[in-house]
């Protein structure tokens, strides 16, 4: 049975933490999404996670940290950038990729000579990394897939009966997951969008190359070197279009094709060029915290058996836009439709 705790109770806090310690599973609120959490140095532990998700292993988790001088627990050698990155960016969500340390088991790191390092900034979420007294290995807290949780609601959803406790921690601030940085080439090279931008990266390290990946699927038979890079992920049941193109055009496209079944994933207040197509909205189109906050939620909702074929608006521009656009462009598998 899975076990409701309280991030706003200090003794729930202790208690996932010896749930930890024990190589329990517990989900723990982030400020990007829910994480499904294990203790970093527990083979065993790390291997529910997969099991729990359903996560294809060849898929590397993220190690979260409490402290800043916690990185050489789980990293050989931290490049020269990574204590200036720190500084700047953590807690926060950005996620280091840097040299891994023999004692993080394979599993951790889908068997890659890497290991993905963040701090999170959420109080909670560090408070159950320092009561476990070890780095945490944490996914998002879904089946493998489908859309992240940014509620305790979420987790329950998908999780109940498979972990060993739920934190509730309300609502995640950003609710998208982070960036993504690798540090172990010659250029800082950008895995995946999110919190932090890529400007705000470029503003302290000068040049940041972006990975094939953010922007277009992984070539067969290679490895991902970070969570989100290879799968289909974050969608409902239903195969997800997206629209590209002015809403005018794309109103007029979605009702000349729509059959029963068909919805559309749109900004606010653009419910009424659809109609009458099923419409959820998710965010102002103006405000990219707006859509990444709004996201994932209504990709659940959209994951309902009556809904067969989903065609979705997806932001232009950069910035926190550029992390939308890769969650959205992931959950269709970069189909995408020119209106």
């Amino acid at each position: 049975m899975t076990l409701a705790l309280s991030a706003d109770r200090p003794e729930d806090i202790r208690k996932a933490g010896e749930i930890l310690r024990g190589g329990g599973l517990v989900a723990i609120p982030t400020e990007t999404v829910y994480g499904l959490a294990a203790a970093v140095f527990d083979p065993a532990a790390v291997a529910r996670v997969f099991a729990a998700k359903g996560r294809p292993a060849d898929n590397p988790l993220i190690v979260h940290v409490a402290e800043i001088v916690d990185i050489p627990k789980v990293c050989a050698q931290a490049p020269p950038i990574a204590p200036a990155l720190a500084k700047r960016f953590w807690p926060g969500p950005l996620t280091l990729v840097m040299p891994r340390r023999d004692n993080v088991p394979d599993g951790v790191t889908a068997g890659l000579p890497t290991v993905a390092v963040r701090c999170p900034a959420n109080d909670a979420a560090r408070a159950v990394i320092r009561a476990a007294g070890v780095p945490l290995a944490a996914p998002s807290a879904n089946r493998a897939g489908f859309p992240s949780p940014t509620t305790a609601a979420h987790v329950w959803n998908d999780m109940d009966g498979r972990v060993d406790a739920i934190l509730d921690g309300g609502p995640c601030r950003w609710g998208v997951e982070s960036t993504i940085l690798d540090l172990t080439g010659p250029v800082p090279r950008l895995l995946r969008p999110g919190g932090v931008t890529r400007a705000q990266l470029e503003a302290v390290l000068g040049t940041v190359e972006v990975d094939p990946a953010v922007t277009g699927p992984v070539t067969e038979g290679h490895s991902p070197r970070a969570p989100g890079m290879k799968y289909r992920h974050y969608a409902p049941h239903a195969p997800i279009y997206l629209l590209h193109g002015p809403l005018n055009a794309a109103a007029t496209y979605v009702k000349a094709l729509a059959r029963p079944g068909t919805a559309v994933l749109c900004f606010n207040g653009e419910q009424e060029r659809f109609r009458p197509v099923p419409c959820v909205p998710y965010g102002d189109g103006d405000s990219p915290e707006s859509l990444a906050r709004g996201l994932f939620e209504a990709l659940r909702k959209l994951d309902a058996p009556e809904i067969r074929c989903i065609y979705a608006r997806c932001p232009e521009g950069d910035g926190l836009y550029e992390a939308v656009r890769n969650r959205l462009s992931r959950a269709a598998g970069f189909a995408v439709i020119e209106v």
